[in-house]
């Protein structure tokens, strides 16, 4: 499908005018005009193109969408001011005798508050569409100028650029999803009868233990001080595919690959990209080299409108692989062997059989193929035996075409169910034999970080402190499936996922600017949780959301998910990066997850550099000295005695240089003036050695007293001292220099006068 007839059909009728002019585009680009007429491209015409795509048409649609965003976060506002009038008017009522009388006079206003919460949901989900088609519409019109004008112009880096720059394609609507999810919740619990109620708080606790995942890029400069930092709180895990058990360290990291499967048209990528309900996603995964026969899993997963997620796996050999994808085996000797060890009752039977008729079934029906491979080597981090904190790296990641969809140079071949080249020959990363367009090499590693909800905050600060710092950057909707076939099948999908214009930047940032991002981010965030509390009041504490709200869905970006226990889970990867930002697991607890994010961050960065007010209650007031103070501040001696070493050893350099220049102004006698001076240069530099040790000495100590986050570092009086001598020298050598070559001169001289006054002589004699 062309992407002016996705455009057409994309479109949200009220906001008809402000997508982005397509057409216009590819008239002022003479897409469909003359072979003569390209010919007189010029520069004016570029100027006219440029100005219309980056200056016209973007600044129109990121305008509408601020505007737009701006309109929802205000009609949501008022939603809570509503809300909050409610809750005042209950507690006005609860004294009243009538309960039914109460509960009539609050059920009109609470519906007419849910009927403006449906309409906020479908604008935001709408906006959200809105500006992925859009930004679409951008990278493909600047994909056709590039391709047509590319010889003499190229507007893609400049537009994306551009891109990165406006908020429109990169909005996190998080924050707002979150505010709605909560409003949802709390109307829909007071429109409930007391025994639906009841029945929805039983369900809710009934759920799997989840996990909280977050996701992120690192870059390759920044990749060994992340494990570093890492390792110094958990250990690394080795994953033996053979035993599924922790092994000896000198193993090195699994090098993973997954087959993902896709249609011609692309529509498990289109359900993905678009969040569509049920959208789902089918893959062949190893872990090593196929050659070695390691165990190879078949994997289906199922996104549910609830954000729930529904997952089907089961082991498959090699050689069954392409008759099973062709439905000429359905697995019989799996099922056989595993009925005569569990029974015709077990239900490890039943489970396989539905699993393997599931995926089969599902393959058939939606035409699927292997399209694209993702490998990439992984490194986990975990405490055996302890799964509250669950680390990956993903390194060394790149994406293979495994396509058969160009009939005259297919990338696989279409009755087998992978690429013979590279597990037959063994090519490994970078594959630098496959061709230029059959691969594309992702240029940072992928870190996931998965907290079991409910575990200790306290012992998790040091993620908190990785995540808010400059060693990282948030990508919480990346899915290596979606990027893969984003950046390889450009010319078959008509929607791409936002982050891609993240790769044209450097994601690299400044500790100072991270923090103030972060802080930036978190104060958002305060005011959002602030806005729902104020209509919840003191009834917050007894108020639980109920499962399943519309915003809940798209609301958990960052997703919980739904897991077995056990240390193979991080190394094997069962891996939410594949499957983009979809909530897998319960929603009870939002509530009580949201309010309980802290508004700042607290990493020791961050304390160091805020002060907090505090409005303290009548009759209080603010201690003089903290109670940490009180007591004499305890520091590990090493700290002190580095601090006494280093003040040491300037004072033995000031020493020597003393030593140097009293020595030296003794030798240089009465009339060699060069020597003294430079004895005097020496002294100098020696005093300042002496004085900038002894400085450096007592400011260190009231920083180790006080605790300052600030550097101990000063290059400022090893620079001075270094480059006083090197000046001393070079006038040493010059002064000396000088001196030789006066003497010499002078000696000359005089050579010539004896020899003058001896041939004198000479002529006086001869004359006699």
């Amino acid at each position: 499908m062309h992407f002016s007839r996705t455009l057409k059909n994309s479109i949200y009728e009220p906001w008809k005018s402000n997508y982005i002019d397509y057409a216009k585009l590819k008239k002022l680009l003479r897409e469909d005009g003359p072979q003569e007429e390209e010919k007189k491209w010029s520069e004016d015409d570029e100027g006219t193109f440029v100005e219309e795509l980056v200056n016209v048409q973007l600044e129109k649609v990121n305008t509408f969408q601020v505007e737009t965003y701006k309109g929802l976060r205000e009609r949501t506002a008022e939603c809570e001011s509503r809300l909050e009038k409610v809750t005042e008017a209950e507690k006005q009522d609860q004294q009243a005798s009538d309960e039914d009388e109460k509960d009539e006079k609050n059920q009109e206003g609470l519906k007419e508050v849910l009927k403006e919460l449906d309409d906020i949901t479908e604008e935001v989900n709408e906006l959200e569409k809105y500006s992925r088609i859009n930004y679409t519409g951008f990278l493909k019109a600047a994909k056709k100028h590039d391709r047509k004008r590319g010889s003499s112009y190229k507007v893609r880096p400049l537009l994306q650029v551009r891109l990165a720059a406006l908020p429109f394609n990169s909005e996190d609507y998080s924050p707002l999803l979150y505010r709605l999810s909560t409003m949802f919740s709390f109307v829909r619990q007071r429109l409930q009868s007391e025994s639906e109620r009841t029945k929805s708080l039983t369900e809710s606790k009934q759920g799997r233990e989840t996990y909280t995942s977050h996701k992120f890029w690192v870059h390759p400069e920044n990749l060994l001080e992340v494990k570093t930092y890492i390792l110094r709180r958990l250990p690394v895990l080795v994953y033996n595919p053979q035993t599924s058990k922790v092994v000896e360290s000198s193993q090195a990291d699994p090098t993973i690959t997954s087959i993902y499967f896709d249609n011609p048209q692309f529509a498990l990528y289109n359900g993905k990209i678009e969040r569509t309900s049920d959208a789902s996603s089918i893959r062949l995964r190893w872990s090593g080299p196929l050659d070695e026969k390691p165990e190879i899993f078949f994997e289906k997963k199922t996104i549910k409108e609830s954000g729930d997620s529904e997952e089907c796996r089961f082991p498959i050999k090699e050689k069954y692989i392409q008759p099973f994808i062709t439905g000429d085996y359905k697995m019989e000797k799996s099922i056989d062997k595993l009925r005569d060890r569990e029974g015709i009752d077990g239900n490890g039977v039943a489970s396989l059989q539905n699993s393997v008729h599931e995926i089969q079934s599902f393959i058939k029906d939606s035409g699927l193929q292997p399209v694209v491979r993702a490998n990439y080597t992984r490194t986990a981090f975990q405490i055996p035996g302890d799964d509250k904190v669950r680390i990956s790296i993903d390194t060394d990641l790149a994406f293979i075409r495994e396509d058969s969809l160009d009939e005259d140079r297919p990338c696989r071949d279409p009755d087998d169910w992978h690429r013979g080249d590279i597990d037959r020959l063994g090519i490994t990363f970078p594959f630098s034999e496959i061709r230029q367009g059959e691969i594309s090499r992702f240029p940072y590693a992928v870190l996931e970080i998965k907290v079991k909800d409910g575990s200790s905050k306290k012992r998790n600060d040091w993620i908190a402190d990785l995540t808010s710092s400059h060693l990282v950057k948030e990508a919480p909707r990346f899915s290596k499936f979606v990027h893969g076939v984003a950046s390889l099948f450009e010319d078959y999908v008509n929607t791409f996922p936002f982050w891609l214009s993240d790769l044209e930047t450097d994601i690299r940032k400044d500790p100072q600017t991270a923090f103030d991002d972060d802080q930036e981010r978190k104060a958002k965030q305060a005011q959002d949780e602030l806005a729902v509390g104020s209509f919840l009041g003191k009834s917050a504490s007894s108020f639980k959301p109920a499962v399943g709200s519309p915003a809940g869905k798209t609301a958990t970006d960052f997703g919980k998910r739904r897991s077995d226990t056990g240390v193979n889970d991080v190394a094997e990867e069962p891996d939410s990066a594949d499957e983009g930002d979809h909530a897998t697991g319960s929603q009870t607890g939002l509530l009580s997850g949201l309010l309980s994010y802290s508004p700042f961050s607290n990493t020791k960065y961050a304390r160091a550099h805020r002060q907090v007010p505090v409005n303290l209650p009548p009759g209080v007031r603010e201690p003089g000295k903290l109670i940490k103070d009180m007591n004499p501040v305890r520091v590990e001696p090493k700290v002190w005695l580095a601090n006494q070493r280093t003040f040491i050893k300037w004072q033995h350099i000031s020493v020597l240089l003393a030593t140097l220049s009293l020595g030296l102004y003794n030798a240089a006698g009465e009339f060699n003036n060069v020597a003294r001076v430079l004895a005097v240069v020496y002294t100098i530099i020696a005093l300042f050695a002496g004085a900038w040790g002894w400085w450096m000495y007592i400011v260190r100590s009231r920083m180790i007293e006080q605790r300052s986050g600030k550097d101990f570092d000063n290059i400022v009086g090893p620079i001075v001292v270094c480059l006083g001598l090197v000046v001393a020298l070079c006038m040493n050598f010059g002064f000396k220099y000088h001196t030789i070559l006066e003497e010499n001169k002078r000696q000359g001289n005089s050579s010539q006068t004896l020899e003058l006054s001896y041939s004198g002589q000479e002529f006086h004699q001869d004359l006699r």
